[in-house]
């Protein structure tokens, strides 16, 4: 025959958007002969395909595509710092998830699915929704599972720039709270600092700034929900923009420098050799407002 699978399931499911039928495909709901596959094998005389019971509504809130601004879209395409066959590492822009869920009705993982629709693309790891900067994705789940394993071991280095309120220790390089994450009343999810709860470590390399605020680089040495944030929170130096954990008068004080947002950056990536990826250093551009603050105190 020597069709793409993906080409023969588009012309079966004509009424499933194409995001779609890669979904089931990704999910490994689609098999060829028993086993998962992805969309591009070209099948052959004798190969048995199962695909999966489907109910499609182009009306269902659930299962209709959701609407995706197109500039945003091409906005995220042009983000992308580095790639090859396995991974991808993009400029993830401050404001957006990187998935969808709790209210948020697509993330970068579902605009990057959009774009290569022919990928089976993961999140390596997250950022914070307003957190911008270099974000890490694997095209494929032996890529996924390097790269994590990658992460877990420190083999990948991960460097952060951080505006905090007041001026930070030089003497302060390490700050080690165990973190505890909580979910309020009202659904919200909090991080605390808590003897029990899960070690965590950030380690502070470079310390500038200006007489109201320090300027941070950071090496995140383990990976908690809201680490960054809570640790400069517990130290008294909270950051600029933070509206989860921050200090709502130095924010104003930000705000009057034209910084209204989170002012943390993943600065860079520190990828190290594997079968999936030559030894690299990515970096992210500063962002306008780290420029901007800069410009303040010339």
């Amino acid at each position: 025959m020597g069709q793409r699978l993906d080409n023969l399931l588009f012309k079966k499911l004509k009424r499933v958007p194409k995001t779609w039928v890669y979904r089931i495909i990704r999910k490994g709901e689609v098999r060829v002969n028993k086993k998962r596959i992805k969309p591009d094998y070209k099948l052959k005389i004798g190969d048995q395909i199962r695909i999966p019971p489907l109910r499609f509504e182009p009306d269902s809130d659930q299962d209709a595509e959701v609407f995706i601004p197109p500039e945003l879209i091409a906005g995220v395409e042009k983000s992308v710092l580095y790639e090859n066959a396995h991974i991808m590492v993009i400029n993830k822009p401050a404001g957006l998830a990187v998935h969808s869920g709790s209210g948020v009705r697509f993330g970068v993982i579902d605009i990057m699915r959009r774009i290569r629709p022919d990928t089976e693309i993961e999140l390596v790891h997250r950022l914070d929704r307003d957190t911008s900067g270099c974000l890490l994705l694997a095209k494929h789940r032996q890529s996924l599972l390097s790269m994590q394993r990658s992460i877990q071991d420190n083999s990948i280095s991960k460097l952060y720039l951080a505006v905090v309120k007041g001026q930070w220790p030089q003497a302060k390089r390490d700050v080690s709270h165990s973190l505890s994450k909580r979910t309020m009343p009202n659904g919200e999810r909090r991080v605390y600092a808590e003897p029990r709860g899960q070690k965590a470590l950030t380690r502070i390399l470079e310390i500038e700034g200006g007489d109201d605020y320090s300027v941070l680089t950071i090496r995140l040495m383990t990976g908690r929900t809201h680490q960054i944030r809570v640790h400069c929170q517990v130290e008294g130096h909270e950051i600029a923009g933070d509206n989860k954990y921050g200090d709502e008068r130095f924010n104003k004080l930000m705000r009057g420098r034209k910084i209204k947002r989170l002012m943390l950056h993943a600065a860079s990536l520190e990828i190290p050799y594997s079968k999936y990826s030559r030894k690299i250093v990515v970096n992210a551009k500063l962002p306008i407002e780290f420029q901007r603050l800069t410009a303040f105190d010339v």
